[in-house]
């Protein structure tokens, strides 16, 4: 897999995971519907900001990791190939249905950017996703490790910022479609949950035929 493959599938991969409903989805929603868009860009800048931290936390993890043993790095290869199964199975297996996009209290713009920013940054799944995922495709031979986090975080924060966006900006018919249409979140929780089956497989084809770190 060359360069420019790699970056179509973590675009296609970030992709899979942002536009399934969750919680940084709600909060942008909440706040566009109380406080249109005077809350919903700093609520939505805020979640990006976050976006941002967990790319450069990959990408230390991932100079930390490049330094392991070649048969231990394969075996964090392979766990993390196991977990982007988990959440592919789980999504597959989810009826992921909004009943309700919950209003916001949020007063000021300061206060969304806030607690969009901590929103983000305490939802331990992003970590566990950045650990699955960058060492698939943050390798040496790509380049400075700096550079390609710098191109991962871009891609992960357009893509935060073009979905959520999009949403916000149609906010009250976000939420009609998202409350009354259950079989549509409920087929794009599970193509999201197809497409890191896939992604998985590859990993640990990779994890199983590599025989080095670089």
């Amino acid at each position: 897999m060359d360069y420019t493959q790699a970056l179509w599938l973590y675009t296609f991969l970030v992709f899979g995971i942002i536009v399934v409903p969750g919680m940084d989805m709600f909060y942008v929603l909440a706040n566009a519907l109380t406080g249109g868009r005077g809350l919903a860009a700093p609520a939505l800048s805020g979640i990006m900001l976050g976006g941002a931290v967990h790319t450069l936390f990959g990408a230390l993890a991932v100079g930390v990791l490049a330094q392991l043993p070649v048969q231990l790095f394969q075996v964090m290869v392979l766990a993390g190939a196991l977990y982007m199964a988990w959440i592919g199975y789980t999504l597959l297996r989810s009826a992921i249905v909004v009943d309700h996009v919950s209003g916001s209290r949020i007063r000021s713009g300061w206060v969304a950017f806030r607690q969009g920013t901590i929103t983000c940054l305490l939802n331990p799944k992003a970590y566990l996703f950045v650990l699955a995922v960058f060492p698939q495709f943050m390798r040496p031979e790509y380049g400075p490790v700096w550079s390609q986090a710098l191109i991962l975080g871009v891609i992960t924060v357009l893509m935060q910022g073009s979905i959520y966006g999009a949403l916000a900006l149609g906010a009250s018919r976000t939420r009609d479609a998202l409350v009354d249409n259950p079989a549509a979140t409920i087929w794009i929780g599970r193509g999201a949950g197809a497409l890191f089956m896939a992604v998985a497989l590859f990993t640990a084809w990779h994890g199983l035929t590599m025989t080095s770190v670089t």
